[in-house]
């Protein structure tokens, strides 16, 4: 029979159990209330953290007061089982995520709605799909490195340079290098195909990955913490857009865009079919493409504008004129789905597993069996 010292024990266990899950909740929920008796609701489900999605939703919420605005902040494939688990009746009006083939096949599958508006329809056609899916961001995947490293080696500048250091000083690098898991993380495993369609020395990379026991982890923020700890000496694939607000408060850490090519993902954001407030939904992704929103991007956020008349820092202008041939975009379409194919999905994990099958465990445990993904944040 428990004690009622114990019952108490158990209790406050279980109370602060429960705040630090409210907290949680709430931190990753935002909630901007109407200014009006007649209040129109809008519900957002995105993979967008609160600091950087929160300008953009506090300017379109000055712009429309009488919007009562809720946003849940969640992971890249928690957001598509949801919205496919509600695909008969929706709770989102707006669906906005990076995870760009996930994004592309709920909208193929008729969950996303059209936006006839004369934004979406000047739009640059790279960066749409019809007028249903738009890309409202530009964001280019990074390397980053710990300062000190240059004091023993050259730092990596491309892929190629990467590569090379990994070959001729593995030991050095041993455990110090780290990236996504291609098994665990939808991103991971999109810039995984990307790489392998682009590069011809893509899989020698990986291999020397594998051999240098680089680390894997799901998230961008869990490769920065590691880098700034100094666990990790170099970071390959990262998020720009995360990284870049890091590094400016961790001067021990360099971003590095890939002078041979970079990735650039674009979060794709799309009016739920069925939304349950359509007019709100259609006034927010207009906002998202228009010359204001986009120039509050590239001022305040780190997330790159796509509007062909915003210019200067923070435009997908300014990347393309000083990187020129290097960018490479992830491209809306079709090719999209081919990523999402199981049998290619599991060639390209098997040679991973390959790669690394004589990696010891890692903290997070070893690599997961070649199945579907599984519900993992990829940010």
């Amino acid at each position: 029979m428990m004690t009622l010292q114990r019952i108490r024990r158990v209790l406050g266990i279980l109370l602060a159990l429960s705040l630090m899950t409210t907290t949680q909740a709430h931190a990753r929920t935002l909630h901007f209330a109407a200014d009006s008796e007649s209040p129109q609701p809008l519900t957002i489900y995105g993979v967008l953290d609160p600091p950087q999605v929160r300008p953009l939703l506090a300017d379109f919420h000055s712009r429309h007061p009488d919007i009562d605005i809720k946003y849940h902040n969640l992971e890249t494939l928690t957001l598509h089982a949801r919205v496919l688990q509600e695909r008969n009746a929706p709770r989102a009006d707006v669906l906005m995520s990076p995870a760009m083939p996930w994004q592309y096949e709920l909208a193929n599958e008729g969950l996303s709605a059209p936006l006839e508006s004369s934004a979406a329809a000047a739009w640059p056609s790279w960066a749409r799909w019809r007028q249903e899916l738009f890309g409202f961001t530009f964001e280019p995947i990074v390397m980053v490195y710990r300062r000190d490293l240059a004091q023993r080696l050259p730092p990596p500048a491309s892929h190629a340079d990467l590569l090379n250091l990994l070959q001729q000083h593995a030991d050095t690098l041993d455990r110090r290098v780290v990236t996504y898991d291609p098994r665990r993380s939808g991103a991971g495993y999109t810039y995984a195909i990307e790489d392998a369609r682009i590069s011809a020395r893509y899989w020698d990379l990986v291999e020397a990955l594998g051999e240098s026991h680089s680390a894997l982890e799901t998230t961008t923020g869990a490769m920065l913490e590691g880098l700034s700890e100094g666990r990790y000496w170099i970071g390959y694939n990262l998020i720009g857009s995360y990284v870049q607000d890091y590094v400016a408060a961790h001067p021990e850490l360099v971003m590095v865009v890939p002078q041979d090519y970079a990735l650039v993902l674009q979060r794709l954001v799309m009016v739920s079919r069925n939304a349950p407030h359509p007019a709100t939904a259609q006034r927010f992704v207009d906002y998202l493409l228009s010359a204001p929103a986009q120039r509050l991007l590239a001022s305040r956020t780190t997330l790159g504008a796509v509007h062909p008349d915003i210019e200067g820092d923070g435009t997908a202008a300014d990347l393309r004129n000083r990187l020129g041939d290097a960018i490479r975009p992830v491209q809306i379409g079709p090719g999209l789905l081919a990523t999402m194919d199981t049998l290619k999905r599991q060639t390209l994990l098997e040679q991973w597993q390959q790669a690394f099958d004589n990696r010891p465990t890692h903290a997070d445990g070893p690599l997961a069996d070649p199945s579907p993904l599984p519900d993992a944040s990829t940010e």
